[in-house]
């Protein structure tokens, strides 16, 4: 097949794919972790509309996901958030048999629906929560690979259990590496849709 991952950088999801043997092309504004495999930098839109297989994209969330909350109204008010929506409902109309949109909880199940499974990587086999959205179209949901422990967690000075992948002190990379996709994910990404 050949799939577009679009909006990854780390080309996790794009090496499982290629691994299996498919035509996998990752793309987003910033240049690729890894060299296994084609990657577009730039627009997704310039690429969007080609004869694509499967699509699996993964739009930005810093102005959709409930843990920026406390900033929706601010975000609301100059146009942000709507130009997020709009990016993020830009997937969901395409005219490709198989889709699916990852972000994590927050406005989409109202703005638009609920989604289709929510998963966490403790299902495939790395020790981890992270709540993850999946909205399908022409796709199984995914079935858990390797049901693990959910992971160590750490308290906040506010007394926030949070897990403790996510307690990663502030730096320039700190976003990146918090959405991140776990490479089980990935994986079962490509074994069962692949």
């Amino acid at each position: 097949m050949k799939i577009l991952i679009a909006c990854e950088y780390s080309g996790r999801v794009r090496d499982s794919f290629i691994a299996k043997g498919h035509s996998a092309t990752s793309c987003d504004f910033i240049p690729s972790d890894s060299s296994k495999g084609d990657h577009y930098q730039g627009d997704v839109n310039n690429i969007l509309y080609y004869d694509w297989d499967m699509i699996i994209a993964f739009p930005p969330c810093t102005d959709l996901a409930r843990s920026g909350a406390r900033w929706f109204k601010e975000k609301q008010a100059d146009g942000r958030q709507q130009a997020s929506i709009d990016f993020f409902m830009k997937f969901s109309s395409l005219d490709c048999e198989k889709v699916c949109i990852e972000n994590p909880v927050g406005i989409m199940s109202t703005a638009w629906r609920k989604p289709d499974q929510i998963i966490h990587p403790w299902m495939f086999g790395d020790r981890a929560s992270k709540q993850t959205c999946l909205w399908l179209k022409g796709l199984p949901k995914l079935e858990p690979t390797n049901i693990v422990d959910k992971g160590a967690r750490h308290i906040t000075k506010s007394g926030k259990s949070i897990p403790e992948w996510y307690n990663i002190p502030p730096s320039p990379d700190r976003a990146k590496i918090r959405s991140l996709t776990f490479q089980g994910i990935a994986d079962a990404m490509a074994e069962q849709w692949g």
